[in-house]
């Protein structure tokens, strides 16, 4: 086949992890992949940098896929953002990537978790590069699940995205649910879902009688509408949100300027 994509893949599981692995194949049958992945797990870091510490990157190995295609794994000592921010100073320093995908994570991203979500995180790096980027996920924390819907349908998808590009300053949060391909009742575009989590920490007591806080808790669902993302998911669709790295509510900021007479302090 004629290589025509180079497409950089990260993820907040590590590079370990079953899911980013599979991703890597899949998208080899599009051009050259990239892996630059956390060396440790870093779920939940957002788009969170390291500045405190230095980073260390290893390039575990090179191959070539059945396509013809490389695809290139390596290590980094940071988060999902730092992958990002990584790759793009010291392997795309002549060309940005055609397309920046992270995941497949383990473990739904949908509803109040894509805001604490490391693999999003990452895909709001690639935006701010310009480059098109997604975040996928599947709606189980098995280290082992049936990945089948995803090498069904996120090879269509991506070639659905190649015939009509993102926006510019736009990410995709694409959540799977946990169940096989003949299972799937589709895949349809989503809002980020309403809800929180309540009763977020257990207290609990170390061995010397000192009090610590371990994070749990419940799930407090809030959404009225059925396009909510979690709501979808739960019902057996592949959930698609478009989100915005400029979050600014532009409505908004002329209303309350006008309101509050901003001019006039």
């Amino acid at each position: 086949m004629n290589i025509f994509m180079e497409i950089l893949v990260t993820n907040d599981d590590s590079y370990t992890s079953k899911g980013i692995k599979l991703v890597a194949q899949m998208l080899s049958a599009f051009g050259n992949v990239t892996v630059v992945a956390p060396k440790y797990p870093q779920s939940g870091k957002s788009a969170a940098l390291t500045l405190s510490e230095p980073l260390r990157c290893t390039e575990l190995y090179s191959t070539k896929s059945e396509h013809g295609t490389s695809i290139t794994f390596h290590a980094l000592t940071g988060s999902p953002a730092d992958c990002i921010k990584w790759a793009a100073n010291y392997i795309y320093t002549d060309r940005k990537p055609d397309l920046i995908v992270s995941g497949i994570n383990h473990g739904a991203n949908t509803s109040a978790a894509s805001v604490y979500s490391g693999t999003l995180g990452a895909a709001a790096e690639g935006v701010l590069y310009g480059v098109p980027s997604i975040g996928i996920s599947i709606d189980t924390h098995d280290p082992d699940p049936d990945f089948s819907a995803i090498e069904a349908m996120f090879p269509k998808f991506v070639g659905k995205l190649i015939e009509n590009p993102l926006p510019s300053g736009i990410y995709l949060n694409i959540n799977f649910p946990n169940l096989p391909a003949g299972k799937v009742k589709g895949m349809r575009m989503a809002s980020q879902g309403k809800g929180r989590w309540i009763k977020e920490f257990e207290k609990r007591t170390d061995p010397k009688g000192a009090d610590y806080y371990w994070m749990t808790g419940n799930f407090e669902d809030l959404e009225d509408s059925p396009a909510g993302d979690h709501k979808l998911v739960e019902q057996g669709y592949v959930s698609v949100v478009p989100h915005r790295v400029d979050t600014t509510d532009y409505a908004l900021m002329e209303e309350l300027g006008n309101r509050w007479k901003i001019s006039e302090i």
